[in-house]
Formats: structure tokens, sequence, C-alpha cells
């Protein structure tokens, strides 16, 4: 991949998934693939931004649950709660029960329904929780463990973007980056990722902590795949907030699991 692809790529990951000033001067399928492929580089810099923030309160004296939340709010304010706002109107159009098209226009409404309610405030609450068990044992492992949620949340959207799975709208986000990733592609970053936070874990942490950390990022993946099929059984595909909702799940199945044991 030249310089100028690779450029546009890194310029629509961190335009769509985050707050940060970038101009994202193109909004085609080759730039929304080089995005894909980058959306895990977003997800280390957010998650870096969380453990900051996590452990400048702990040097300021804070307890474990206030830098917990502080890492939370991190990435929900860097990127405008559109996750949070996803995985809440994913919840809606999945409990709704009604025909696709009519769930699709509930997800698309500007209010939360009990169902997004109690989704949102059962994901917090969780990731939450978990970090605050993280980081009572260690701030280090802490901010690893906000980095490696990070990470897994926006590799998850590389996974929700190969080829084969579909828009369920012909407009927004999910149509922008639906199927762009080859599969070939998509499984080599996978894997790629999978190695690196297995292996940056191993030398921090030693061998247990880096196969701790590889697993973290398996299963958080494995959530987030079976809830990708789930929307495409019932919505006929991906939309934007089914993006907010597999980068939500996916970071808080990673964060449980490395809150145990």
């Amino acid at each position: 991949m030249s310089s100028i692809p690779a450029a546009h790529g890194l310029r629509f990951a961190f335009g769509t998934l985050s707050v940060l000033p970038v101009n994202v001067t193109r909004w085609d399928r080759g730039a929304a693939r080089g995005g894909m492929l980058c959306a895990p580089v977003v997800g280390a810099v957010l998650g870096l931004g969380a453990g900051l923030a996590g452990l400048v309160l702990l040097l300021l004296g804070a307890g474990p649950l206030l830098a917990a939340v502080a890492s939370v709010a991190v990435p929900a304010v860097l990127t405008r709660g559109l996750h949070l706002d996803g995985v809440a109107d994913t919840a809606d159009g999945l409990g709704s029960g009604r025909p696709a098209e009519d769930a699709l226009r509930i997800m698309k409404q500007s209010d939360i329904g009990p169902f997004g309610v109690l989704t949102l405030v059962f994901v917090l609450l969780a990731q939450v929780a978990a970090l605050a068990e993280v980081y009572s044992g260690s701030w280090v492992r802490g901010a690893f463990a906000a980095v490696v949620s990070g990470v897994a949340a926006r590799l998850a959207l590389t996974l929700a973007a190969r080829a084969g799975v579909p828009a369920a709208r012909p407009e927004g986000l999910g149509a922008a980056v639906a199927g762009v990733v080859p599969v070939r592609v998509t499984y080599g970053v996978v894997a790629g990722v999978g190695v690196g936070v297995t292996a940056v874990g191993a030398v921090c942490f030693g061998v247990y902590g880096g196969v701790r950390s590889g697993l973290a990022v398996l299963l958080a993946l494995v959530v987030a795949e079976a809830l990708l099929r789930r929307c495409i059984r019932r919505f006929g595909g991906i939309t934007g907030d089914v993006f907010g909702g597999l980068a939500e799940t996916a970071a808080t199945a990673s964060l449980v699991v490395l809150a145990l044991g």
C-alpha cells in the first residue's frame, strides 16, 4: 500500500471514528477500505488517552473506581458518544420485535427506548466495574486494559467491514463501509493485531499476561461476531448504529476477560 492511500485511510478512520481534527479528503470505497483497516490504530490512540486519564487521577490520589470512570469517559467524549448511542439504538431495534424496516426506523429516531436505556446502563456499568477491578491490582494493568479494549472495539469494525457483509440501508456509514475489506486481508489484520497484543502483554506481564491479553481480543471478536450475525438476520445488514453496538460490545467483553482471574 502506498503512502497516499494509507494517509487517506488514516484520515477516514480518525474522521469517522473519532472527533479528532482530521480533514477527510476522500469518501470513496478505497478510502473506506483503508479506514477500516486502520480502525485498530484509532482504538489504540483512544485507549492510550483513556489509560492516561486513569493514570493521572490515580497519581492525584483518586481510587480505582474514579480512575475507571475517567477511562470509560474519554473514549465516549472522543467519539461524541456515537458508539454508545449505537449500542442503545441497536438494542432498541433488536428488542422491538418489529419487521426489519420498522426496526431500522426505530433505530433512526432521536430518542432512546427502554431496551436501549437498559443496555446502555449495563454496558457502562460493566466497563467501569471491570476497569476498576484491573486498576485495583495495578495502574499499569489498568492502562493496558484500556488500550486493549480500544483496539478490540475497533478491530471488531474491521471484521464487520469484510466482503460479504451487506448494508441494511443504501445510505449512511454502514453502506459506505459494508464489504470494503477483502476477507483474506481482514483475517490477516485480525491475526496480526491479536499476535501484537499478545506479544506486548507477554513483555509487560509475562506469558500468562500475554495469553490472557490475546484471549481478551479473541473473545471480544467472538461476541461481536455473534451480534453481527444476529443483526444481519434481523435487519438485513449493518448500519452505523450496528457498528457502534459492535464496538461497545467488543470493548466490554475484552475488559471483562481482563478483569477475571
